[in-house]
């Protein structure tokens, strides 16, 4: 049987994807998918790539996600779908592409500096 696999990552979460031909069972950490992100956008947002090409129900996905929080993860998993999907068929990379899912959201959480509370919040300024 001919698996796919792809990475996807997004702030600090690492999704490693497994797409199969199948019958649309999709599991995230040995979970059903729909409990492992029970927010209807989220879910939405993850079959965004499956959507734009039209291949809902005709691949199995089993997903590793690991480190980060809920959204962070999301993203990673459909940046992942995304990649794998272009490695099963190769046309589907312009639609991908056209809607955004193929390009790795380079944000991170910037370091905490010294003389600040945070990141960039300051502690308060004194006068006198």
């Amino acid at each position: 049987m001919e698996q796919n696999r792809a990475t996807g990552r997004r702030k600090t979460s690492v999704a490693r994807v497994s797409l199969r031909p199948g019958n649309g069972q999709y599991m995230v950490n040995d979970k059903p998918f729909e409990q492992y992100f029970p927010s209807e956008t989220q879910r939405g947002g993850i079959l965004s790539p499956l959507t734009v090409t039209n291949t809902i129900g005709q691949y199995d996905l089993f997903v590793r996600v690991q480190g980060g929080g809920p959204t962070g993860q999301a993203d990673a998993v459909k940046l992942g779908i995304a990649r794998a999907l272009v490695s099963v068929n190769e046309e589907f990379r312009s639609a991908l592409r056209k809607e955004g899912l193929l390009t790795r959201d380079p944000r991170m959480v910037e370091r905490k500096m010294y003389g600040h509370k945070k990141a960039r919040k300051r502690f308060q300024f004194s006068k006198r």
